[in-house]
């Protein structure tokens, strides 16, 4: 046993010799770590951006005054849901009191009307950031929950390869025996290290994700609020 293990496992040989089934599996796993990475350090940087620019959206809208001004502020922030969400509060809140002039001078159901529209204007807004959030990041699940089973598969079938072949050579010894299942089992090997960086970073991202969802759903509860007192009296 002990100069099969000292002479290692020639990677190269085992995707050359392992079968199109095998040298298949094993392609689709390594495209798929790949994809995984590449999803992984692009959906960190990204989620990393949001909640720095949703931290300054929401310190400027705390501190500024007037509407406009953080709507400018809010031009600069593109990747915070927070921010987005405000735009388009404001856009439509402009479009109501733009057209009913005064919203004290209105009827009640016409600022019920228009305070509605701005609500909806917000959860649009709130549900498109979630979506955009959420971009890419099912197929993380996909490869953690699949890539197992796949390169068991790639291993199951090397497995009955190399039993054939030993068959074939009527030598059942254990030289003979572990060198191939060996092999065999790299397939598995391979799926669990496309599948375990997929798993610890879809829940880190869902975690991610619904903190700032929370954070879109408490801001527009304080927005709508404040937008109530100050524009629609009658309504509130």
């Amino acid at each position: 046993m002990i100069p099969i293990f000292a002479e290692g496992l020639n990677y190269l040989e085992i995707v050359t010799h392992g079968g199109p089934i095998v040298v298949g599996v094993l392609l689709i796993l390594a495209a798929a770590s790949i994809a995984s990475w590449a999803i992984i350090v692009r959906k960190l940087l990204h989620l990393r951006q949001a909640g720095a620019q949703s931290v300054g959206f929401l310190e400027t809208f705390w501190r500024s005054k007037r509407l406009d001004a953080i709507y400018t502020a809010a031009e600069g922030l593109p990747v915070s849901p927070i921010a987005n969400c405000f735009r388009a509060g404001y856009v439509e809140l402009s479009k109501v009191t733009t057209g009913t002039g005064n919203a004290s001078d209105t009827s009640m159901h016409e600022q019920l009307g228009g305070f509605e529209n701005v609500e909806r204007a917000l959860k649009r807004a709130a549900n498109a950031e979630m979506a955009h959030l959420e971009q890419t990041v099912p197929f993380l699940a996909t490869v953690a929950s699949a890539s197992p089973f796949v390169g068991l598969f790639g291993t199951v079938w090397g497995i009955m390869g190399a039993f054939h072949d030993i068959y074939q050579q009527g030598n059942a010894n254990l030289a003979t025996v572990a060198r191939p299942i060996s092999e065999a089992l790299i397939a598995t090997a391979v799926g669990l290290f496309a599948a375990i960086p997929a798993v610890v970073a879809y829940n880190f991202f869902n975690a991610r994700i619904r903190l700032l969802g929370n954070e879109m759903d408490n801001f527009s509860a304080d927005f709508l609020n404040i937008i109530k007192r100050h524009f629609f009296k009658k309504a509130a």
